[in-house]
């Protein structure tokens, strides 16, 4: 892995950013998807403007960390998380969780995701979680290593059955 590059800025998401987003979030679909498509949804052609309209609903909400890395004004990745509080389905305490975490391919492997990982796990402290947690894909090593680098560890296991 690169250094990230030197005119990388990781800042709050603002509305200007929901169309992008949106192309990224039908992206994570996508990749999901094809790790397991018995488990993930497929991406469809409003996949994009649907997932962009409920991420820019999300924005300036207390509880939600809504972050994006920029580079020369062109928004390549994002953060969504959120800070919850007591939850007996998932038998933890409060928490912040990491729902998304995407990196334009084009970009990968230059620091950026561990950069908006690093920012949004201090701005979730900051905010009072006391731990985070996260689901990832099986399939998906990259991003397991990522998690594993910013001291995760596994504490759960998803299993799916088909009816």
């Amino acid at each position: 892995m690169s250094e990230p590059p030197r005119d990388l800025v990781i800042r709050a998401a603002v509305d200007a950013d929901v169309a992008t987003m949106g192309v990224l979030g039908a992206l994570l679909v996508k990749e999901h998807y094809d790790f397991d498509p018995l488990r993930f949804i497929a991406t469809t052609p409003g996949t994009s403007h649907g997932y962009g309209s409920y991420l820019g609903g999300l924005i300036g909400k207390p509880e939600i960390v809504l972050l994006v890395a920029e580079i020369a004004g062109s928004v390549v990745g994002y953060t969504y998380a959120g800070v919850e509080g007591t939850d007996y389905m998932a038998l933890r305490g409060p928490a912040g969780a990491l729902y998304d975490i995407i990196v334009d391919p084009t970009h990968r492997g230059k620091g950026i995701g561990k950069r908006l990982l690093e920012a949004t796990l201090a701005e979730l402290k900051a905010r009072g979680a006391p731990r985070v947690v996260l689901s990832t894909a099986e399939r998906n090593a990259a991003a397991q290593r990522l998690f594993a680098s910013a001291g995760f560890r596994r504490t759960m296991i998803e299993m799916t059955r088909e009816m």
